[in-house]
């Protein structure tokens, strides 16, 4: 269905590929992952309409017909007075209006073959879409993605969750031959997650979605397309396994490195006693052995496996936190907090985060979240205080709030407080930003790489209270898991706002759960609990423990050079991967 080879892309501040090939045939579900800024969203887009770039190589598209798109930045129009129902439909009546004004055409016409052509494409394209049982399969739909009491809802009082999905249920029922779907999982809670999880493994046609989502990415898909450093590499099978089978290269790679390392070692030494030898006696012979032997020896080196095998970029996010703070210093109080626009959201919410607390906020989307958290950092609600030691640092989800797109990255750095060209080098270097692209413009980075900037800029002032909001959304798989060590290691206390699952487990110390308009504290455990209860069987979570136990186990065996135990581990490993399947 596609098809490229040796397929390279660039812009003149930044190559994307060189010479990358990849095959996506008929009904597969194809994810495709990689670092932020390695050009996903470029190459999808590439996909959909390559006349719109300038490329080398070959990128073919075979019998593809309509491509779908569902975009990550989902825009409305708030006065559009229609349903869900009238919404999902207009697709359809807009095609059966263009069959009867062709008929009606074809009443008068002198000429009826164009007519007659243009008739049978319409025919076709609604016997393609299934228009005859439209309502039937938009009811099916709504039903699969959980919200069927919302057909008779107005479109414009949908939360932006709930907005994402029937942009995906639109898409799916125009039945496009490929439908392309960049980050679809943004800004989802976890209830509509589970909604675009069904969505997708119901879906019969050929998908390729860009996404971080560690959830969708454990649940669906049958092919993984991983770009990394300007290569693209081709997965046959999920996830879960993919996973498995760069752990083994890693292992192979490690194996093999020893033993080049302990060649090495040989043939140093062999060519320190030549040298020796040399010195004491002139041979001809023992000078061209020698002579050999240094070349032998200078291939090894130069061929050599080096660390990290798997290259694969990782970001270093360092969160310093500002002065020694009480212990049980009250940085944040809110009592009998209200939130109201057209109805009230939340009423008499109260709680209170002291110093090196970790809350996170969490609820369906559109419950007050987000608003709640904007209202804390502007701090003029009379309702919520600040202790006297608080020193707050904000991330914002509106990314243009804490970055000026008119900047370039050195620009926007140098108004962050850094001096010099190398300071700003060096520091971005560990977000993984290269030298020679710092002369880029932020409006035109990826939504990750502004994300990496916002934790790059919030790092550099030192504060002892983070708000936080949807930090980890747009940031790739690797990021996410950098972003959550940094905030378990951080001393400071933080109050986030996230719909991700593995970010809220993996480093908070406890939830506020918004449930029935207001807000309840809740432990970490037993929200993991609720989760598990709700959207896990008792059975994947212990696989997925004990896996992420064993992938612990390895790295360290990894790290000291064991890989004999290296290998044992990933043969205890295989079969509870293959469980999970």
């Amino acid at each position: 269905m596609i098809k490229a080879e040796n397929l390279s892309c660039g812009f003149p501040q930044k190559d994307l590929y060189e010479k990358i090939s990849f095959t996506l045939e008929e009904g597969r579900h194809c994810a495709l992952i990689g670092s932020n800024g390695t050009g996903k969203t470029t190459l999808a887009e590439l996909i959909r309409d390559p006349e719109s770039f300038l490329f080398d190589g070959k990128l073919q598209r075979e019998d593809v017909g309509r491509i779908g798109y569902v975009t990550q930045f989902a825009s409305r129009d708030k006065n559009q007075s229609v349903t869900v129902m009238e919404y999902l439909l207009s697709d359809f009546r807009a095609l059966d209006e263009e069959i009867a004004h062709i008929c009606t055409q074809m009443e008068t016409a002198e000429d009826l073959e164009p007519l007659l052509e243009q008739y049978q494409q319409l025919l076709d394209e609604q016997f393609a879409m299934d228009g005859d049982h439209c309502d039937i399969n938009i009811r099916r739909q709504l039903q699969l993605a959980e919200l069927e009491d919302k057909a008779d809802l107005q479109l414009a009082l949908l939360s932006g969750g709930e907005y994402k999905l029937i942009q995906v249920i639109r898409q799916m029922l125009r039945r496009p031959g490929l439908l392309i779907m960049d980050e679809p999982d943004v800004f989802l809670d976890f209830e509509n997650l589970n909604g675009l999880r069904d969505l997708i493994n119901a879906y019969q046609g050929t998908l390729l979605v860009v996404t971080h989502s560690r959830y969708l990415l454990s649940h669906c898909f049958d092919q993984i397309w991983h770009l990394e450093n300007g290569d693209l590499q081709e997965f046959d099978g999920s996830f879960r396994a993919y996973q498995f089978a760069l752990l083994q290269r890693k292992v192979e790679l490690q194996e093999q490195s020893a033993l080049e390392t302990s060649e090495i070692q040989r043939v140093e030494a062999l060519v320190e006693r030549l040298r020796d030898e040399a010195t004491e006696v002139i041979d001809p012979m023992r000078g061209r052995v020698l002579k050999g032997k240094a070349t032998y020896l200078k291939r090894l080196q130069a061929r050599q496996i080096k660390p990290p095998f798997v290259e694969i970029q990782r970001p270093d996010i360092r969160l310093p936190a500002a002065g020694a703070t009480t212990e049980d210093a009250v940085l944040l109080q809110v009592e009998d907090y209200r939130l109201a626009f057209e109805k009230e959201l939340l009423a008499h919410v109260s709680f209170a985060i002291r110093a090196k607390q970790k809350v996170a906020i969490v609820g369906p989307n559109g419950t007050g979240k987000t608003s709640l958290l904007r209202e804390i950092r502007q701090g003029t609600n009379p309702a919520i205080r600040y202790g006297e030691e608080a020193e707050v640092g904000f991330f914002s989800q509106l990314q243009e709030e804490s970055l000026c797109e008119a900047h370039t990255i050195l620009e926007e750095f140098y108004d962050a407080g850094l001096d010099t060209r190398s300071e700003v080098e060096t520091y971005l270097a560990q977000y993984c930003f290269a030298p020679d692209g710092l002369e880029r413009k932020i409006a035109q980075l990826s939504g990750g790489e502004k994300n990496l900037l916002q934790l790059a800029k919030l790092a550099l002032g030192e504060k002892n209270l983070l708000l936080l909001d949807e930090p980890s959304s747009h940031l790739d798989t690797f990021a996410q898991m950098a972003l959550e060590e940094a905030i378990s290691d951080y001393e400071g206390a933080v109050l986030m706002v996230s719909h991700d699952f593995y970010t809220i487990a993996n480093c908070m110390d406890s939830v506020l759960l918004v449930e029935n308009g207001t807000i309840r504290p809740m432990s970490i455990r037993a929200f993991r609990k609720m989760i598990y209860k709700h959207h896990f069987s008792k059975e994947y979570v212990e696989l997925e423990t004990r896996k992420k136990e064993l992938e612990t186990r390895i790295a360290r065996c990894l790290e000291k050079g064991a890989t004999e135990e290296a290998k044992v581990l990933l043969d205890e490993m295989e079969p509870i991967v293959d469980a999970m399947e």
